[in-house]
């Protein structure tokens, strides 16, 4: 079947590419050595190479949703999702999706106005029908992600497509369907000209990297783990890049040429959900009801710390600068010194969390369930900066440009700017 692409009126039907080829197959790595370019985005779930770091600037600490205070514009999302915006240049992407649709959007971050939208229900031309899911991960809960000239997403079934910045198909193809308890959402991350697609399911856990220009594949690993939810995780550790998953019983690091493994270590047990975060040779993992585990990577990787006493079921860890912070679903927030596994402070903020922090000028944004922002320092004193009430319920990451907060909530996308 033909994708149905509908454009809006107000819109050109055209968007140039933002970034060269050459540029496009050096991308997309992890925040420790970010491009100019790559500053200047956001293209992947928890912003470059999956690490939960923007590079922002005189980003708003106050708003509110009920008297649209520092609110530029909201926008409606015509099908549901638990995935995250991403942004390059002037596009905002996203997807939707029902249990007999699949929807992918391209907005403009400056109006808000939908530009078009990509119906790529059975684009692949063979989709399996759409699996059980949960109601709190539905069928689209993996973030998208983009290189300034295409958008991948892929859904519950299976299904990954990649578009061009029209709208139209590049490429489509069936996975298999995840055989997964609760619906997949590992969400996709790209490095070297390669989708990397975590795929750790029942019967045939893998990871694997498709070539982003035709969709082939390019490698495919096979995987000893159980089911995760979690995402990759890219890091630049400066004489290479790695791939880095988690899934119980470990956290293993893969060549993205080849898909072999680089390393890994037994550190974990039960059903992971969070994803890694990476700062200065340290991979810290985390999953509710195990442990929290700090690991100095390289070919004989080691344990530096481990801590069972505040975990995640769903939102990921962030690190740098020796600092660690753990959100937890129950609403704890806790900052470790990093390379010890001290604790500097703990907070209760009541409310509990799906959200992702994102590390941004120095200040930890965090959003709750219930729509508040939790905006503190980030540093060895806890200090609250600020708490704006959007007034929508939330459980997507937001994503950060050009000083202004992008957040799905409650079916709708919103800017947030002074």
């Amino acid at each position: 079947m033909d994708s149905t692409l509908t454009l809006a009126k107000t819109d050109s039907v055209s968007i140039a590419p933002t970034i060269s080829d050459s540029t496009q197959n050096q991308q997309l790595v992890n925040s420790e050595f970010p491009s100019p370019e790559m500053k200047n985005n956001f293209p992947t779930f928890r912003g470059v190479g999956g690490n939960g770091i923007a590079f922002q600037k005189n980003i708003p600490e106050d708003w509110d949703g009920k008297s649209g205070k520092n609110i530029k514009w909201k926008t409606k999302i015509l099908l549901a999702g638990y995935n995250s915006p991403i942004i390059w240049g002037n596009n905002i992407f996203l997807t939707g999706s029902s249990a007999s649709k699949q929807e992918v959007y391209c907005f403009n971050k400056k109006t808000g106005k939908l530009i078009w939208s990509t119906d790529v229900t059975n684009l692949s031309g063979a989709s399996a029908k759409s699996p059980k899911v949960t109601d709190d991960t539905g069928y689209s809960a993996p973030t998208a992600a983009t290189d300034g000239t295409k958008v991948y997403a892929i859904f519950a079934n299976g299904d990954i497509v990649a578009l061009d910045l029209n709208g139209k198909k590049v490429w489509a193809k069936n996975l298999g369907v995840p055989d997964n308890h609760y619906g997949h959402s590992s969400s996709l991350m790209l490095v070297n000209n390669k989708v990397i697609i975590q795929y750790d399911h029942k019967s045939a856990a893998k990871v694997i990297a498709l070539n982003c220009e035709t969709g082939e594949k390019v490698w495919a690993t096979d995987r000893k783990v159980k089911v995760s939810w979690a995402s990759p995780l890219v890091v630049n550790i400066g004489k290479r890049v790695e791939i880095m998953l988690f899934a119980e019983p470990n956290v293993i690091s893969y060549d993205p040429e080849t898909g072999k493994e680089n390393w890994k270590i037994d550190c974990t047990y039960g059903e992971v959900g969070p994803s890694l975060a990476y700062s200065d040779g340290i991979v810290f993992a985390m999953n509710e009801y195990a442990k929290l585990v700090a690991i100095q990577i390289g070919n004989q990787p080691k344990i530096l710390w481990e801590n069972s006493d505040f975990m995640s079921d769903v939102p990921s860890p962030v690190a740098k600068d020796n600092l660690l912070i753990i959100p937890t679903s129950y609403g704890t927030v806790v900052c470790y010194e990093a390379s010890t596994g001290t604790k500097y402070w703990e907070h209760d903020f009541g409310v509990g969390f799906y959200s992702s922090p994102i590390l941004v000028d120095g200040k930890i944004y965090l959003m709750d369930k219930k729509g508040t922002m939790h905006i503190f320092k980030f540093d060895k004193e806890f200090k609250i900066i600020g708490e704006p009430k959007l007034g929508e319920d939330c459980v997507c990451t937001p994503a950060f440009a050009d000083g202004n907060i992008f957040i799905r909530a409650g079916g709708s996308l919103y800017c947030v700017g002074k």
